[in-house]
């Protein structure tokens, strides 16, 4: 009776993986679940073996494509609420369903480099160049996780990053934080929302040298309200409600030119086919690439914004105040900066991350070049 039993066990198990494996090699792989990047087939390459590599993108992979990947991390997140825990992958069910991942500081050398990489662009860019860090919401709304949850200080960690560059510097720490009770963040996205970007937008103007026109100046447009982010698809808390999107500036006469492989194409300010899709944040400028311009049409400096993807909310908020605005996104674009400053002639320079992305963005040191 004890041999039946192991091989019915055995048989089971082997069941169990055989259809799943199976079904791993009969599903396309996906590159996207909302806007968290997936880990596709990696290529193999003798290099990427020895070192190690390999075997990780390989792991990776595996628990990235597997299949109904989203419905399991759902079920962990039911079985771990019903064990009293309030997060899973480090994401917190808090107060109004909302999604919140706390924030670790990384070590003072990380950030020293990064800096010494932004005082190199300020000393040599030959025009002002300014600096900001946008908190997360950990910050702004950390009173809504559990007492005692790990949360490092993202305001100590600003006012260490402003004490230590000789780059001009804007609070929108402060600015976010006078509009707490307001919904600056989504709820199931690391981003804020387009409101707290104008926010950041206003908190920007001594900085960058223009006056902020009055939100008033703008009229809000929902273009969605089923957005579901990046908390939302790593976390599992599938039952939560969804997010909005809403849109204040309109393109109106501005002339975008995107360059996502060096070779300009017609740009847009809003592509409107991916509210239609998963990865509905793309709906600003059609998502992450290296370059973009912006021709606005107005009277006004040129402006060189080297960002992250908060930057794809705010930047709209500029069009009245420049000229021509280039976007430049140092994890795609791997050029002399320099040169290119010197070659387009900006007049300022705005260097913009949120927090979380200036502490693991490991392409800062390209500030310097």
């Amino acid at each position: 009776m004890g041999k039946r039993a192991s091989f019915v066990q055995i048989a089971v198990f082997l069941a169990f993986t055989g259809i799943f494996l199976l079904l791993h090699l009969a599903l396309p792989d996906r590159g996207l679940s909302g806007r968290e990047s997936l880990q596709t087939a990696p290529r193999f390459g003798l290099s990427s073996l020895f070192s190690g590599r390999l075997t990780r993108a390989l792991e990776n992979y595996a628990s990235d494509q597997f299949p109904f990947r989203e419905r399991w991390i759902a079920l962990k997140a039911g079985a771990e609420l019903a064990c009293g825990k309030e997060q899973n992958n480090g994401v917190f069910l808090c107060a109004g369903e909302t999604l919140i991942e706390p924030f670790a500081a990384p070590a003072p050398a990380d950030l020293d480099r990064k800096l010494d990489a932004l005082d190199a662009l300020a000393a040599n860019a030959g025009v002002p160049v300014a600096f900001a860090l946008v908190p997360s919401a950990a910050e702004i709304w950390g009173e809504l996780l559990p007492r005692g949850t790990p949360n490092d200080s993202q305001r100590e960690l600003i006012s260490y990053c402003y004490g230590r560059t000789a780059a001009q510097t804007a609070d929108l720490c402060s600015a976010l934080a006078s509009h707490a009770a307001e919904p600056v963040y989504y709820r199931t996205d690391h981003h804020w929302t387009t409101l707290g970007a104008y926010y950041g937008y206003a908190a920007l103007g001594e900085a960058l040298g223009y006056t902020p026109l009055p939100l008033s100046s703008w009229r809000e447009r929902v273009v969605s309200e089923d957005f579901y982010g990046t908390a939302w698809s790593s976390s599992g808390f599938s039952w939560v409600k969804p997010d909005r999107i809403s849109a204040y500036v309109e393109q109106d006469g501005a002339v975008i030119t995107n360059y996502p492989s060096g070779t300009p194409e017609p740009g847009r300010l809003y592509a409107e086919e991916y509210l239609e899709q998963t990865d509905q944040y793309s709906y600003f400028y059609g998502g992450n690439t290296p370059l973009l311009t912006v021709e606005t049409g107005n009277p006004g400096p040129k402006l060189l914004l080297v960002r992250d993807s908060y930057m794809d909310s705010l930047s709209p908020f500029f069009f009245p105040h420049f000229s021509e605005i280039h976007i430049l996104d140092l994890r795609y674009y791997k050029a002399s900066l320099a040169e290119y400053i010197a070659a387009e002639g900006f007049d300022r320079v705005l260097v913009c991350y949120s927090v979380k992305n200036f502490a693991e963005d490991t392409n800062l040191f390209l500030l310097a070049r």
